[in-house]
């Protein structure tokens, strides 16, 4: 089910003494709903919430991830409005009970139509699971623009590869479901995942990743005395893509930095890496879709999480708005 973003998470502080530069997101941010149907939103960035828990259920961990979009809007709330980026909210995609498969159909329309329309969507998870969505509705769009297939990146910031095997859909099983549907449709599957834990994964998922062609580093490959390779790492896969989406699980991060997700990490990758990785993605100018995953209030320790989570939103609506402002298609 789909319904706008409750209107009290967009409330903050407000410096009406600064004038214009002193405004900040709950401020600028429009929610949008049925009746802007068909409505262009070229050079727009569309928030779109997935308010789900059911794949983190299936996949047997902790519950509570249901109530992460809001809290990542409230953190947005208050950070500072950025001249030439346009901030709409489509509003949350809400899984009830079970039904995974029906709001992941959902949500993949909701992101579908947004891009149709123009925009660039971030998706606030909500459980990985969201991955199978956002896929689906950038698939969507590619697939109605040209009958050649697409050349998709897919690049994961994740502790975990998340190809798991299984008869349903959960948060561990979302890559492995886009590989399979990439070979029905005859495309190619373009699949990054950095951030990988030696001691997250089974052998088995370390066999099925070398089975499709997964591209991957370690968390202990990736500290910042490293960045240089991991750039050079990303150039690599970006040049071989036509079309990027960017997962960031916040499950990649070290547990002191984003202790308010299922599965913390041992380690983690710091965000003096996993920044550059994304401002790195945004210029390359083919980054069509951004999705963060994994947030659960109810373990998080004094809004940590959700901050962080705000603040890897707020960088790729940034970085988008800029290009927007330059003239940069993202279309």
């Amino acid at each position: 089910m789909l319904a706008q973003a409750e209107p009290n998470v967009w409330q903050g502080r407000v410096d009406a003494e600064e004038g214009p530069l002193g405004l900040r997101w709950h401020q600028t941010v429009r929610r949008i709903d049925a009746e802007d149907a068909g409505a262009p939103l070229a050079n727009t960035v569309a928030l779109a919430g997935f308010a789900c828990d059911a794949g983190v259920a299936r996949n047997h961990g902790r519950t509570g991830a249901q109530a992460g979009p809001n809290a990542i809007r409230k953190m947005l709330a208050n950070l500072p409005a950025r001249a030439g980026r346009v901030v709409v909210d489509a509003g949350d995609v809400t899984c009830q009970g079970d039904a995974l498969e029906d709001a992941q159909s959902e949500l993949s329309g909701v992101l579908h139509d947004l891009l149709d329309r123009g925009a660039f969507p971030i998706a606030l998870g909500g459980g990985h699971e969201i991955a199978w969505a956002s896929f689906g509705g950038l698939a969507r769009h590619l697939a109605g623009k040209s009958q050649q297939a697409p050349r998709i990146g897919i690049l994961n910031l994740d502790a975990h590869f998340d190809l798991r095997a299984g008869e349903r859909g959960s948060s561990g099983t979302p890559f492995r479901q886009i590989a399979e549907d990439c070979g029905r449709r005859g495309w190619p599957f373009h699949y990054a995942c950095l951030g990988v834990s030696t001691y997250a994964n089974t052998e088995a998922l370390f066999a099925r990743a070398r089975q499709l062609g997964v591209r991957w580093m370690h968390d202990d490959e990736m500290d910042i005395m490293q960045l240089a390779h991991v750039l050079q790492v990303v150039d690599v896969f970006l040049s071989q893509v036509d079309h990027v989406y960017l997962t960031m699980c916040l499950d990649v991060l070290p547990a002191g930095v984003a202790p308010g997700v299922s599965a913390p990490s041992a380690r983690g990758v710091s965000m003096d890496v996993i920044e550059p990785i994304v401002d790195r993605v945004i210029s390359s100018g083919k980054l069509r879709l951004a999705d963060v995953a994994e947030l659960n209030p109810s373990l998080d320790i004094d809004n940590h999480t959700a901050r962080v989570a705000a603040r890897l939103v707020a960088r790729v609506a940034d970085g988008i708005g800029l290009q927007a402002t330059e003239g940069t298609a993202h279309g």
